[in-house]
């Protein structure tokens, strides 16, 4: 693919995709410190609670398949403007819930309606700047929407403290709205995607081992790290008598790296090649899941090394996952939307299976947490040496 004739709108149509999808990302990170305090405000337990996270990746993995099908065959730039309007609506619903219940279902919707810009982000990026340069724009969206996890939980931690658990869902609904109406006034910024209207439908890519190969160890390998994170409030408050404070601290570091190791990523690519980066990324980070798996069976609880052994997994992220979801993206061979909604799709389910897995015994310490996060990323480095990769480097 090459670039699109877009010229110095580029720039503006890269931040407005940029924001459209870290405000997604934002409808978990924003909310996570609010998770322990539930039950005591709406009623339930720590495990109910932690489906308040559950739900809304799976809601926002339902979305994808519905945006990836609709991208295909409509204009993506209104069907953006149409999920952050729907976004904005819901999240302000969700802040009236008087239930776990009643949250868990709006949470559903909400991360339903939030999907759009995850689907269409990637093939933006390819129409915009080409495949030369795409590497290193999705790595530098990768940074840029990495900072959400570090600081939208400082930032909730701050809302929780002035307005109560109800105020992030206040924000993430007046921003959605007004970011809805910047898409629309632009709009003409963005390039103007149908994608693989005729390319099969979804069958054809979950029929092609190679696209798989790529799309689920890349899911596996970023799911084992968002398991962590939405687990760890609970675990360090409710199990290792830790608090939200040592929690950021785990955020800020991790994040640190996997900034340092993403801004690199493209440079390293071009020198060293797609497949060699992708598998030194998951090596590292199947290296912090064995880590942190001993740790746990020693019985290990101190947070301090928990960051620590957090570390590999997003130094590992951060160099393997730009080459890697692009290389998804190419094996799905023109059917961007597809693609990109069926890799997040499956970094969702992954999320959301071992949360849910998790849940259970999230009060039991370290150990739950560290064995579903090492099976993880140690099934994404099997996936590598079992199924061949794309032609070329």
């Amino acid at each position: 693919m090459t670039a699109g004739k877009h010229g110095g709108h580029a720039g503006i149509a890269f931040a407005l995709i940029v924001t459209s999808t870290v405000l997604g990302i934002a409808g978990t990170d924003l909310v996570l410190p609010a998770v322990p305090g539930l039950p005591e405000v709406l009623g339930g337990s720590y495990a109910q609670a932690q489906f308040v996270l559950a739900a809304f990746v799976t809601g926002a993995a339902v979305g994808l398949l519905v945006f990836g099908t609709l991208g295909a065959r409509f204009d993506q730039r209104r069907l953006l403007v149409a999920s952050l309007v729907a976004y904005g609506l819901i999240s302000a619903a969700a802040g009236f819930s008087t239930s776990l219940d009643m949250l868990i279902g709006l949470r559903f919707l909400q991360g339903a309606a939030g999907s759009a810009a995850a689907v269409f982000a990637p093939g933006m990026i390819r129409a915009l700047f080409g495949d030369e340069r795409a590497v290193g724009k999705l790595g530098l969206l990768g940074s840029i929407e990495s900072l959400t996890p570090a600081l939208a939980p400082v930032a909730g931690v701050w809302l929780l403290s002035l307005g109560g658990w109800t105020i992030s869902f206040d924000v993430i609904a007046t921003l959605s709205l007004l970011l809805a109406a910047a898409v629309a006034l632009l709009s003409r910024h963005l390039p103007a995607l149908m994608t693989g209207k005729g390319a099969g439908g979804y069958a054809h890519l979950l029929r092609d081992a190679v696209f798989l190969r790529y799309a689920v160890s890349h899911a596996f390998t970023l799911g084992a790290l968002l398991v962590i994170v939405f687990a760890a409030p609970t675990v360090f408050v409710a199990a290792l008598g830790a608090g939200l404070k040592d929690f950021i601290i785990m955020q800020m570091t991790g994040i640190a790296t996997f900034i340092v190791a993403a801004n690199w990523t493209g440079r390293l690519t071009g020198r060293f090649g797609a497949e060699r980066m992708i598998w030194f990324g998951t090596a590292l980070s199947a290296l912090g899941g064995v880590a942190m798996l001993a740790y746990a069976l020693t019985g290990g609880a101190n947070t301090l090394v928990v960051t620590a052994l957090f570390v590999p997994f997003n130094f590992g992220l951060g160099f393997r996952g730009p080459p890697g979801f692009h290389r998804a993206v190419v094996a799905s061979q023109g059917d961007d939307a597809r693609g990109a909604a069926l890799v997040v799709v499956a970094i969702l389910g992954t999320t959301a299976a071992g949360t849910a897995v998790v849940a259970p015994f999230i009060t039991l310490g370290l150990l739950p947490l560290a064995i579903v996060a090492a099976a993880l990323v140690l099934a994404a480095l099997l996936l590598l040496a079992v199924i061949p990769p794309l032609k070329g480097n």
